[in-house]
């Protein structure tokens, strides 16, 4: 009887230890981390946010520091908007498409980040129904080291 509560143990051992990094994998898949600092009371901000859980990423929202965070991680005061991330190493400021996003991780640029200056009708999180399908053009700009901008993205 002892050999086989001895065995059974085994079993459950090792059939816990093949589950267990399964679990561990299904985490790993999740998309990378993005950190975003908003203000509060901002429904455009979370509309943005809510866009970037439903492509799959990760998001931790700080509910308050934007305009010091921008100003940390480099993006000109001309260029805000009315929140500020951070992803894999890069700035994304204001309603940047995440398929832009995700260019950007892809290629990897030598840049700051993106940034949708303003707040533009039509671009994401800023497309909701109060907004009656209005959609104005803008730009993803892609931020270079020295402050300097070029055209990424346009959007009609």
């Amino acid at each position: 009887m002892q050999i086989a509560l001895t065995t059974m143990n085994r079993r459950t051992w090792l059939a816990g230890a093949l589950i267990f990094p399964l679990s561990g994998m299904a985490d790993a898949q999740q998309g990378p981390l993005v950190e975003v600092w908003k203000d509060p009371s901002c429904g455009c901000c979370k509309d943005w946010i809510t866009i970037l859980e439903q492509a799959g990423f990760s998001v931790r929202v700080f509910e308050t520091g934007n305009n010091a965070m921008r100003a940390r991680l480099g993006i000109p005061v001309k260029l805000g908007s009315c929140h500020t991330a951070r992803v894999g190493g890069y700035a994304v400021e204001g309603h940047v498409p995440v398929r832009e996003i995700q260019r950007l991780l892809r290629e990897q640029p030598k840049a700051i980040g993106l940034t949708v200056p303003g707040m533009v009708v039509g671009s994401p999180g800023m497309d909701g129904p109060v907004y009656k399908g209005r959609k104005n053009p803008y730009e993803v700009l892609l931020v270079q080291p020295n402050g300097e901008t070029s055209v990424y993205q346009k959007y009609l």
